[in-house]
């Protein structure tokens, strides 16, 4: 049993264990059948409970069909406050539609964006209502075996790769690590520029369950500093290392992972104060007179507010922030970079099986 985790869990992680696996065996043999579509159907999910970085390469895949095809996307809309189907537009609530579907939309204004938690009646929606779509994303779906998608991307965290953690509630996955084989393709997230090549290779030797299956490399990247409330501040650079002792940052997050994005800010703010909410959380007053206040006690003159691409989607609709802390609060985007040569051979998995599909 690994270090740090509650013995007293361990069996029912064993019950856990011999639900999900007759789940999945029914779905295996066929007694469960599952359903498939005549379009390209691509599925980016994980089976760990947590950030693995599943939106932002969501709309790396986004960013690199739009250019060729009609493309829709397909969430949950978790931690919404509506049920049912629902298309998500720009201009669309946080609270109806979720918080990682909205940015999607506004990112992507020509990608059709909609949220169901039930899979199949969500495409089904969307192809009558859109018969010209050409490819169907859904972020994070992995789970959802009622529908067989044409590829399946599955992510994992460097930190902890799936193979190497146990299933809830004793760890952090939610169905058996060796189900990987359902998918085509397997990313390692937030991977560390300077891997070197053996350890690449062992990692991939360790996940990889067939010869064909195809195991990529990512990064987190993060862009330039953009304002939460536009009319009151403008885009700006992070500060050089010749002026980070001179600066401080108050890190705002709602997020299952904040690690990397912390560790990002240190290498160009000398003074960090790190407010972490839970993921997807909503902003109460209370928190508001507590952000403020951390933001007051700061000495350096030269200090900011930084929170995340998805925090801001939820920061923006709360009309009870004063204008003061409205100037201060900017939030850094987050996107992929993929390692060594991975991106050409990425690229080329997804337009291949696109184009064929069609």
């Amino acid at each position: 049993m690994a270090a740090g985790k509650n013995p007293l869990l361990w069996p029912f992680s064993l019950l856990f264990r011999m639900v999900t696996g007759i789940r999945n065996f029914l779905y295996d043999k066929g007694i469960i059948p599952s359903e498939e579509f005549g379009i390209p159907v691509i599925c980016i999910g994980n089976i760990t409970v947590g950030g693995t970085g599943k939106t932002p390469h969501a709309e790396y895949v986004i960013s690199l069909l739009g250019r060729e095809f009609r493309t829709a996307l397909l969430s949950r809309g978790y931690m919404r406050k509506t049920s049912g189907f629902r298309y998500v537009t720009p201009s669309s609530g946080a609270a109806d539609s979720g918080d990682e579907a909205l940015q999607i939309s506004r990112k992507f204004p020509g990608t059709i964006v909609a949220v169901d938690s039930d899979r199949i009646k969500g495409i089904k929606t969307i192809l009558r209502d859109y018969p010209d779509t050409d490819v169907i994303i859904l972020d994070d779906g992995f789970q959802h075996r009622r529908l067989r998608p044409g590829l399946s991307i599955l992510l994992t965290d460097y930190s902890r790769l799936m193979t190497r953690d146990s299933l809830l509630p004793y760890g952090r996955l939610r169905e058996q690590a060796s189900q990987r084989k359902r998918a085509g393709t397997i990313v390692v997230t937030k991977t560390p520029a300077d891997i070197s090549e053996s350890e690449r290779i062992a990692i991939s030797n360790e996940l990889r369950t067939a010869k064909d299956q195809k195991i990529f490399f990512s990064t987190i990247s993060y862009g330039t500093l953009q304002p939460v409330f536009e009319e009151y501040a403008h885009p700006m650079d992070l500060p050089a290392e010749k002026e980070r002792n001179e600066r401080a940052a108050v890190a705002l997050t709602g997020i299952a992972s904040p690690g990397p994005l912390i560790n990002h800010l240190g290498k160009y703010f000398t003074e960090i104060r790190h407010l972490r909410f839970p993921d997807h959380h909503s902003f109460t007053r209370r928190d508001l007179e507590k952000i403020s206040k951390a933001f007051e006690s700061v000495s350096l003159s030269s200090k900011i507010i930084i929170t995340t691409e998805k925090d801001a989607v939820r920061l923006r609709e709360i009309s009870y922030i004063d204008d003061s802390l409205k100037k201060t609060l900017y939030f850094i985007p987050a996107g992929v970079s993929f390692l060594n040569d991975n991106k050409r051979e990425f690229d080329k998995v997804i337009i291949e099986y696109a184009r064929k599909n069609k």
